[in-house]
């Protein structure tokens, strides 16, 4: 049985900002990652297609760091969201966060066909900038690691009609 975010903060975010190709609900070819809390730490779950081969019985690279960037975007948000006084679900908007830097440690092949597992820790920089260290696990095992510096999205990213 797969494991699922209950309560994540993506399904908080406002229609205009849910197309994330790996973390937006409204994408229909997307990945629908979900963030949420698990105690004090981030957590998503993901489990890879047929279409995200590298090698048979592997998972090609670069899902592996999309699915730590959205997690860690997703973990930002969380972490300021709460900080502002606010839960999943109590009608307040979250803040949205994108990508300043990410980088990835590949610790071992991740296999293909089971549920991987992002763990994330958060730690505030900034007001606006912040750094989540994100492990992604199969079969409890560490596959990859990565770190993400996040920040605030700006005005600029918000298109004008």
């Amino acid at each position: 049985m797969e494991e699922k975010v209950l309560q994540a903060i993506q399904d908080e975010y406002p229609d205009d900002f849910s197309w994330c190709y790996g973390c937006g609900r409204l994408n229909e070819k997307g990945h629908h990652l979900r963030t949420g809390w698990q105690k004090e730490q981030t957590i998503t779950y993901f489990t890879p297609e047929p279409e995200h081969t590298a090698l048979p019985g592997f998972v090609y690279g670069g899902i592996i760091a999309s699915f730590i960037d959205c997690h860690s975007t997703g973990s930002a948000s969380l972490a300021l969201h709460q900080k502002n006084g606010h839960v999943i679900g109590d009608g307040s908007e979250p803040p949205r966060f994108v990508t300043a830097s990410l980088k990835v440690e590949f610790v071992k092949p991740t296999p293909h066909g089971v549920q991987l597992k992002a763990v994330g820790n958060v730690t505030e920089i900034h007001p606006k900038k912040w750094s989540v260290e994100t492990e992604v696990f199969a079969n409890g095992v560490l596959c990859a690691k990565g770190e993400v510096v996040a920040v605030v999205m700006p005005n600029t990213f918000v298109q004008k009609s």
